[in-house]
């Protein structure tokens, strides 16, 4: 595989490392993003002498979500930074002009073309969980939105103590496309967070099962290190199997239909009323602006800051 643009890869040792890499954007999902990952996946599932993978971000936090601030400010196409993806033919589902057009209120909206480019997202995300080989992310500063579907698609998570984890978008304009929170938290917890957006600390996380552990920030590479090197301990043929096993609870519990409903139901919040009102509001003001304004009635003024 080329080298990846949005990420970072190296391997230490039986360690994978994937490091996300767009930090003067929060590490925002772009389209790239998704097929970069499942490569990266992908070549660390191919290497007999990996046998964990390592996900983290660079920068102040780990991933800030989407970055919609091009699609959301409706930029023409030579504004947009870094939201293309020059290997997508124009006219189709990858292409940014359609992707574009997908939040324009003046043009008519496709429920399908906006499912093919969000599921495939979501199959670039799900690469961790369908990965042979387990993955531990490591999450600090932030982790929001669409960076949550990477962390919760990952096997196990660990998190700064003064870190935040959640799905602001459940206000307005999103749902969570992987759909895993209910089966990783239950769904009393879950409908807690998505009835409000509220976001998590990271020793709230750990408390409501979440994260497997959380850390002071300056402790929080040693902890993240000590347990991939357990874990890289154990033959690979082993975590295979573990991951496997446990895995199939999930399936059978119907995690795939639940993640094709999600998906639909995200195109379908971005072109409510509240959804087209919210991207005006973005298109006049500007992104940050219009997440800090749908935010403030919270008390939660972290979000709008989360990008760059």
């Amino acid at each position: 595989m080329d080298d990846p643009k949005t990420m970072t890869y190296e391997v230490t040792g039986r360690i994978a490392r994937v490091t996300l890499n767009r930090p003067a954007r929060g590490n925002g999902i772009n389209l790239e993003m998704p097929r970069e990952l499942a490569e990266c996946v992908e070549r660390a599932d191919l290497d007999p002498n990996v046998h964990v993978i390592a996900l983290s971000g660079n920068g102040k936090g780990f991933c800030g979500g989407y970055d919609l601030v091009a699609s959301a400010e409706r930029m023409t196409d030579e504004e947009r930074p870094g939201f293309g993806s020059p290997q997508a033919p124009e006219g189709s589902p990858l292409d940014p002009k359609v992707t574009a057009a997908n939040h324009d209120p003046e043009a008519v909206w496709d429920p399908i073309v906006d499912y093919q480019m969000m599921s495939r997202n979501v199959r670039g995300f799900m690469s961790l969980f369908h990965a042979n080989k387990p993955v531990v992310v490591k999450v600090h500063g932030f982790c929001v939105a669409g960076g949550t579907d990477m962390a919760l698609c990952s096997d196990l998570l660990v998190i700064a103590e003064d870190a935040k984890i959640g799905y602001p978008p459940a206000r307005v304009w999103g749902s969570p496309t992987t759909s895993v929170w209910a089966f990783r938290i239950g769904i009393e917890k879950t409908k807690r967070l998505l009835f409000t957006g509220d976001c998590l600390s990271g020793r709230e996380a750990v408390e409501w099962g979440l994260a497997t552990e959380c850390a002071p920030a300056d402790e929080l590479d040693e902890r993240f290190e000590i347990l991939l090197t357990r874990i890289a301990r154990v033959p690979v043929n082993q975590l295979i199997m573990m991951k496997m096993l446990v895995n199939q609870t999930v399936l059978a519990a119907g995690l795939q239909p639940t993640q094709a409903l999600g998906t639909i139901l995200d195109g379908i919040t971005r072109h409510t009323k509240e959804g087209y009102a919210f991207q005006q509001r973005a298109a006049e003001a500007g992104f940050k602006e219009a997440v800090r304004e749908r935010d403030e009635p919270f008390g939660d003024f972290g979000a709008s800051t989360f990008k760059g």
